[in-house]
């Protein structure tokens, strides 16, 4: 089963190697056919400490690494 790659804005990089994402989807309404916007966070593994708030970034599932990280940093960059 291919890995999930989802995109999304760092709001935390306090942590060591560590970076939050805030992934949004927007989805229809089924009754009432409006668009509604929900949003995760996701902890991801960030090795080089190079992202910061406000950067656009892909992530990528993986094994887990710790407690809550699943995810980790692709190489590239989204132009925003």
């Amino acid at each position: 089963m291919p890995r999930r790659i989802l995109q999304g804005v760092v709001v935390s990089d306090k942590n060591d190697k560590t970076i939050v994402v805030r992934v949004e989807r927007r989805f229809m309404h089924p009754l009432y056919k409006k668009v509604i916007r929900r949003s995760k966070r996701l902890h991801a593994h960030d090795p080089e400490n190079k992202h910061k708030i406000g950067d656009q970034v892909r992530i990528r599932e993986c094994a887990p690494i710790s407690k809550q990280k699943r995810w980790i940093v692709l190489a590239e960059e989204v132009a925003s």
